[in-house]
């Protein structure tokens, strides 16, 4: 395969003496969970919540209550749902690992070790909730499925969940998100000239530097380097493409004054979001409502995660490539002083201001992009969904297709006034080539023996 997937061959120091180091957790675990079960009684349920369904719920809570910024979820999600996939696919295989090979007791838990890992990776990510939040909810998902499974079949599937865990922080634990490199001030740090025209440099009213540029050059989970994809690049100041997208921001996006109608005000303000958790909660809907088995479930949010991941790395490598302005500044300081209008805010304002990177492509637009595409392969582009935004509390949003709500979304980053129409739009494109590639080369089903494409 040429696509840079970390595999552990048979000398890696995480599977020597697997089933050693196993045996010693698994009777550990046996014990826990006797004690456990003993003081935690669970009532009986018709049925027992499928854990891929159940640790998504919990990690969006997680996210959340950490105020994770969308560029840095897009590895958690990642993390998250490789860890689940390569736990419950590592005991029954169905498809290629992706970074742990399958080594799991055939008695072990699938849904046991897919708490565990969830578990296990979010625990590493915010160790503040554990004790508040996360183990309690650990807990209680191993001691419902006391009702239906035995002790020594969750203890396994417990050390197992822990191992591919331990072994898929350790894969990634050197992908280049840390340590975070110093800060980076744009067109100052390019050019060393404050006001160049067309390059981005911090904007109002954070005046924040560079988010995370350090994923532009992230070790990517499937892609073979962060630029495979990369954009062309953005509209030329001078043309009538780049005149037409200013305008339309300009006119569309101002706080006040603006031609929008209310709804636009609100579709703007409503996908003011966390995008990965988004499209998690979008995917979780779906997949209750087909009734998916725990490893479809586990291999539709790797395949998700992983690419809204890879997804976000290609779009930062062409955001931090061109170092584009955002409108902000681009309005303020015009192309000349008689284009300035130094007094214009940008809709967003009024909720979350503008984002703190470069504005090409849209990282939105790119997530979504690679997410619709995925769910439409699983689902049909015809599939009915409905979603409740984080940021405006009791406001839901329904769609009969995914191309609806990639349309939408590039509009609410326009009447925002954060985004360019051009960039929304090639970035939706980015998103889709960044998902086809992903789910043409990752976890195929076992016996797929095609060739990889070399995209």
């Amino acid at each position: 395969m040429i696509c840079s997937i970390h595999r552990f061959d048979l000398g890696s120091p995480l599977l020597v003496g697997r089933r050693r180091v196993g045996t010693t957790i698994q009777s550990a675990m046996l014990v826990f969970l006797v004690v456990l079960l003993a003081s935690s009684p669970v009532p009986v349920s018709a049925a027992t919540p499928d854990p891929v369904l159940e640790w998504i719920d919990i990690m969006n809570t997680t996210v959340l209550t950490a105020n994770t910024a969308p560029n840095v979820t897009s590895r958690v999600v990642a993390l998250v749902s490789a860890s689940v996939f390569d736990a419950v696919n590592g005991i029954e295989p169905r498809f290629r690992p992706l970074l742990v090979r399958p080594d799991a007791p055939h008695h072990a838990s699938q849904r046991a070790a897919a708490i565990q890992a969830a578990y296990a990776i979010l625990l590493n990510l915010y160790p503040a909730q554990g004790a508040t939040f996360l183990t309690p909810q650990r807990n209680a998902s191993l001691a419902a499925l006391a009702q239906t499974e035995s002790a020594n079949s969750i203890a396994a599937g417990v050390a197992w969940g822990q191992t591919v865990a331990d072994g898929v922080w350790n894969s990634r634990a050197t992908d280049g998100f840390t340590p975070p490199p110093p800060p980076f001030l744009g067109v100052q740090s390019i050019v060393g000239t404050p006001g160049a025209v067309g390059f981005w440099r911090p904007t109002p009213p954070a005046n924040a530097s560079g988010a995370t540029p350090q994923i532009a050059t992230m070790t990517p989970w499937v892609l073979t380097r962060p630029s495979q994809f990369r954009l062309p690049p953005p509209l030329a100041l001078n043309s009538a493409e780049y005149a037409a997208d200013l305008n339309e921001v300009k006119v569309m996006g101002t706080l006040s004054g603006s031609m929008r109608l209310p709804d636009q005000s609100e579709l703007a303000l409503f996908w003011a979001l966390n995008t990965p958790l988004a499209w998690n909660r979008i995917a979780a809907q779906i997949s209750a409502g087909h009734g998916l088995t725990l490893t479809e479930n586990a291999h539709l949010f790797a395949l998700l995660n992983i690419t809204l991941s890879d997804a976000l790395i290609a779009c930062w490598d062409s955001k931090y490539r061109y170092v584009f302005w955002r409108p902000i500044t681009a309005i303020r300081a015009g192309l000349t002083p008689a284009d300035a209008d130094p007094l214009w805010e940008p809709w967003l304002n009024s909720l979350t201001g503008t984002p703190g990177h470069p504005e090409y492509p849209s990282a939105h637009s790119s997530m979504s992009g690679a997410a619709a595409f995925i769910l439409a392969a699983a689902f049909g582009e015809n599939t009915d969904f409905s979603l409740t935004s984080e940021v405006r509390p009791g406001t839901t949003r329904s769609f009969h297709n995914f191309s609806d709500a990639t349309a939408e979304i590039a509009d609410a980053r326009v009447f925002g006034g954060i985004h360019f129409r051009t960039s929304c739009v090639r970035a939706n494109t980015l998103g889709i080539a960044v998902a086809d590639y992903v789910s043409r080369h990752a976890m195929r089903a076992r016996g797929d023996d095609r060739d990889d494409e070399e995209d």
